[in-house]
């Protein structure tokens, strides 16, 4: 489904951060480093950007089974095939041009994303994601086959690369990830076939159409001057989710589907593992992210939502050129010459404070192997508590974690390890683990952090140079895309 409407031309160049890139050649074909930015090849993140609440095993519950150990075969896209056409007898839920996408593989896909979003996957709700996913399984059908006709290979060791960022992002060791996935009923090769899809499909579009982007210095010269003259202007950091509407009687089905999208988000659910999921744009395999927007780079429409959003919030679905938006604004930067504040926040640490307790029950004399495990656990959860408000519901997907709402207490009241912990955390923030005689501990801070305003700061030369080609292959990769949804013949088996 990626890109199967025209979209709105963007120029993210004005403050997108690119990363130096590198000249790596991967596999039998040379990959254009521009065009696999360091976020676009970290694939891990495009395949599931793991909620490590969800992700980590059950505190205190004993070792798990692994998921079984996908062969590592030279080609992974022949292996995902297989694997692939070794369950179609399990029920036939689409064809796409002749080849089957079965229910097994639907399952699983399914199940991959309920054990890695985070989200709260209802009864009620499980139908309309098993739809959701299986659009993404056909659209992944199309990629996969147009890599094979292409000669395109994707090997073991790629794979193998991506699921390493994503342990090394999540703080996760290999074994946590497979306790994971066994415990949803995962297999292994479920997440190495998509990202190697992912991988096939960005390896395809390059080879196909590498050599007709070319980026200009007369055109790098009008961005940087584009850019100067906004330089002023606040930026917005955004990260997007598209779905198209490619007829009017689609309209009604997109708005419920993205509705239901917004609803998993405000649950708990990633915005970046919804848009690598499910979005139709190619910013999809980079969470979404829309890099730096100012005014004039989106359509009014959007930017008039956007311009009303503070840090954190996510927007309704946005009806807009091709199809619906939801937008979430992860940071504003201010003009370069826009007067910041730079006094410290009232009250950092005030001698009365609304508190939560998090507590990692391991006793008093734990052995030293377990407390290293709950400190790496207290870890894990910190780094995914937003705020007080969703400590409790972050903090009870890991099984035999207590949590207690303390409500307004006295510092002086409490301990002096406990209340040296809370002085160091920051307003809203949530304290570093510490042990108590009770087990490991973590304490949120319910007051309101304040908003941290930065200036805008201008890209580099270089890397305007870099945004404005991955926006040209960007045009490529839609219109390729929707090119073999047009020629395709899809048959969904399994009725919405």
């Amino acid at each position: 489904m990626v890109g199967t409407a025209p979209v709105p031309p963007r120029s993210r160049a004005a403050g997108t951060r690119v990363s130096k890139p590198n000249n790596t050649k991967t596999g039998p074909l040379t990959i254009s480093p521009r065009l696999l930015s360091p976020a676009s090849r970290r694939l891990a993140a495009a395949a599931c950007a793991l909620s490590l609440a969800a992700a980590l095993p059950a505190f205190g519950a004993g070792p798990a089974k692994p998921a079984a150990q996908p062969a590592q075969s030279g080609d992974e896209l022949a292996a995902a095939q297989a694997e692939s056409a070794a369950h179609a007898a399990d029920g036939v839920a689409a064809i796409v041009n002749d080849t089957v996408i079965s229910t097994y593989d639907l399952r699983q896909r399914t199940a991959l994303f309920a054990a890695t979003s985070g989200a709260k996957i209802s009864e009620d709700t499980l139908k309309e994601l098993r739809s959701q996913v299986l659009k993404q399984l056909e659209t992944e059908r199309l990629q996969l086959l147009e890599a094979q006709k292409n000669n395109i290979t994707v090997s073991a060791g790629e794979v193998d690369k991506a699921i390493e960022q994503i342990l090394n992002d999540n703080h996760l060791k290999k074994e946590q990830l497979q306790i994971l996935l066994s415990r949803a009923g995962v297999q292994m090769e479920t997440l190495r076939g998509q990202i190697a899809a992912q991988i096939a499909w960005a390896k395809t579009v390059q080879d196909q159409y590498g050599d007709r982007v070319h980026v200009s210095k007369e055109e790098v010269d009008a961005e940087m001057a584009r850019v100067d003259a906004g330089k002023d202007k606040p930026h917005f950091l955004v990260s997007e989710i598209f779905e198209a509407v490619d007829s009017p009687e689609q309209e009604p089905k997109v708005l419920k589907d993205m509705q239901d999208l917004e609803n998993q988000m405000h649950q708990g659910a990633s915005f970046a593992t919804i848009a690598r999921q499910f979005s139709q744009n190619p910013t999809a395999a980079k969470g979404g992210d829309l890099g730096l927007i100012q005014e004039g780079q989106i359509p009014p429409e959007l930017y008039a939502v956007l311009a009303k959003m503070h840090t954190g919030d996510i927007s309704e679905p946005i009806r807009s050129v091709g199809g619906f938006y939801i937008l979430g604004l992860r940071e504003r930067e201010e003009g370069a010459n826009a007067k910041i504040s730079n006094d410290p926040p009232p009250n950092p640490n005030p001698e009365v404070l609304s508190l939560v307790r998090i507590l990692l029950p391991i006793g008093p004399k734990p052995p030293q192997k377990l407390v290293e495990e709950a400190i790496q656990a207290a870890n894990a959860l910190r780094e995914h508590i937003p705020s007080c408000q969703a400590a409790p519901e972050v903090a009870h997907q890991m099984k035999g974690v207590d949590v207690f709402n303390l409500g307004s207490m006295r510092l002086a009241d409490l301990n002096a390890a406990m209340q040296t912990e809370i002085r160091n955390a920051q307003p809203g923030g949530v304290t570093q683990p510490f042990q108590s005689a009770a087990g490991i501990e973590l304490i949120v801070r319910c007051d309101q952090a304040r908003p941290q305003d930065s200036h805008y700061t201008p890209p580099t030369r270089e890397e305007v140079e870099n945004q404005l080609f991955e926006d040209k292959m960007s045009v490529f990769s839609r219109q390729y895309m929707r090119d073999l949804r047009r020629n395709a013949d899809i048959e969904d088996k399994i009725k919405s």
